[in-house]
């Protein structure tokens, strides 16, 4: 289906959307996803304890909606019940709205509690999406590994971010159902590359190069590694960091800045709500993970023409090709990663050909054209009982 063609009636669908709320790369995508939905005509709610981060100040007179999941606190429980308030406002919106399919994004709590949700209306199919943890942390972690292979195996239909995390599922929880790769995508009109001086020159002079990095600066972003690439290349070119995000690594990351002399060249933004703003004025994209079943933030960049240095890892592959539009290097090789990014950011020549063949690839590979409709199609081979 063309991205500017509108459903008849009889075509559109309604669909529940269950996913995390906060800026990490799921809620992201769903959320992203969710409003492509919208614009091309289909019915879409959001179902959660908070309007997700991307939603906010999104959409039109056709959605997507939001519905509330209320907390319930009661004196006998410890813990709040996060899957089952999701599945009884899901089943809320299943009776109300006549919701033919809710995807989950993320097996635990929302694959959960949708399939809850299923077995009491028994008027709705579920899809659930991986996008990563949720298989390589709380998938792997022993008192959780029964719950996420049942809400895989349960599931109507499961999708995986890339082909990594679909043979890691596999290899780690030995499941024996299909699980379709479908990539995530990248809005290439927002992420666009800025050309404007005044812009730039809020963060970084004319003459130093600007490094960025973004994430939720959990320990398997390594952003002390983020730091250490920096202060090598600081140490041989005019250079600034931007550190765009937050989390518990954080003050490990100004520490290391403070040691290493650098902290007046790194700028730590927190949670910057335009993102897309500081993409389109940089240099380099730094994203040394350990684990990253695709890498949003890298596609993001390259979006924006802007080359990606990371480690070789998980789903990265898939989406930075090593020597076309960035550079790869092991996990924890910061020397490797250093050197990758002077060797882009001191020949002009490369720099240019490794940003236009990013932005190529974020159109012809990963644009809402292209992805949007597989999972459409996959919307309507699972009502369809396929």
């Amino acid at each position: 289906m063309s991205m500017t063609t509108f459903p008849t009636p009889t075509d559109i669908l309604k669909v529940a959307v269950l996913c995390h709320s906060g800026a990490g790369g799921s809620g992201v995508v769903a959320t992203e996803l969710g409003l492509e939905l919208a614009r091309l005509g289909h019915e879409i709610h959001f179902v959660g304890n908070a309007v997700p981060f991307r939603l906010m100040g999104m959409g039109g007179p056709n959605g997507p909606y939001f519905h509330q999941a209320s907390a319930f606190a009661y004196a006998l429980f410890d813990q709040p019940f996060p899957e089952l308030t999701a599945a009884n406002a899901l089943t809320e919106v299943i009776y109300e709205q006549g919701v033919e399919l809710t995807h989950a994004h993320y097996a635990i709590p929302h694959a959960t509690a949708a399939l809850h949700a299923r077995s009491i209306t028994k008027k709705t199919r579920v899809m659930t999406t991986l996008h990563g943890t949720d298989v390589t942390l709380i998938g792997a972690e022993p008192a959780f590994r029964h719950t996420t292979r049942h809400a895989i195996e349960q599931s109507d239909s499961v999708t995986a971010v890339s082909q990594f995390l679909a043979d890691q599922t596999r290899e780690m929880l030995k499941v024996d159902v299909p699980i379709e790769v479908i990539y995530n995508f990248v809005d290439t009109d927002r992420f666009v590359r800025l050309s404007d001086p005044a812009i730039r020159a809020r963060f970084a002079h004319p003459d130093e190069a600007l490094l960025l990095h973004v994430s939720n600066f959990r320990p398997v972003k390594r952003v002390e590694d983020v730091v250490e690439t920096f202060a090598r290349v600081a140490s041989e070119i005019p250079a600034r960091l931007l550190m765009v995000g937050d989390g518990p690594e954080r003050s490990r990351a100004f520490e290391l800045a403070q040691r290493l002399g650098v902290i007046g060249r790194v700028h730590f933004l927190g949670s910057f709500p335009d993102v897309q703003t500081v993409l389109g004025i940089a240099d380099l994209f730094l994203l040394p993970s350990s684990k990253e079943s695709f890498g949003l933030a890298a596609l993001e960049a390259m979006s924006c023409e802007v080359p990606v240095v990371a480690a070789r890892a998980g789903g990265i592959p898939e989406v930075v090709e090593d020597g076309v539009t960035g550079r790869l290097a092991a996990v924890g090789d910061v020397d490797g990663l250093a050197h990758a990014a002077l060797e882009i950011l001191k020949d002009p020549k490369t720099y240019q050909r490794m940003g236009q063949a990013g932005r190529r690839a974020a159109l012809d590979k990963f644009h809402p054209s292209r992805v949007v409709p597989q999972y459409l199609d996959a919307y309507r081979r699972v009502l369809a009982g396929a």
